[in-house]
């Protein structure tokens, strides 16, 4: 049981709401610039590991995302189906199967991003520079908050 003393101060708990809707909201915004619209935000995340962290099994793939196996298998099917990943027996053992990004799947990845990035550069161009000093501070913080 917490005393009175260790309650948070409401200004902070006022901060800490706000920036967690602030941050949720500029994430909503920027999952909805996508290269295929029919893609959920968890296809979207395996594709995303696969291309910056390299091949994976299912296991390693489901641990990334902390989703069960039988969960990730599903994602990867509807991936594989759609052409954007492949599955393969490892050569060093027969019993280890790797997914990989084909190339479909790597351009999805980098279209998103692309238009990721160009829809926040828009937004930032209509800051002036100062707005963009403060942005550019907090992005650092919450990047140091996100570690923790």
């Amino acid at each position: 049981m917490t005393s009175p003393e260790d309650a948070p101060a409401p200004e902070l708990s006022a901060a800490a709401s706000d920036l967690r809707m602030a941050t949720f909201r500029l994430a909503r915004r920027l999952r909805a610039q996508r290269a295929v619209d029919t893609m959920s935000d968890g296809q979207f995340a395996v594709l995303a590991a696969l291309k910056m962290h390299g091949l994976h099994t299912l296991g390693e793939l489901a641990d990334r995302e902390r989703v069960t196996a039988p969960s990730m298998n599903r994602t990867v099917n509807g991936l594989e189906e759609a052409g954007y990943l492949t599955r393969t027996t490892d050569d060093d053992d027969r019993r280890k199967v790797n997914i990989e990004l084909t190339p479909a799947g790597r351009e999805v990845v980098e279209e998103t991003v692309r238009r990721r990035d160009a829809w926040l550069e828009s937004v930032l161009a209509d800051l002036d520079e100062d707005e963009r000093e403060v942005l550019a501070r907090a992005a650092a913080l919450m990047r140091r908050v996100a570690e923790r």
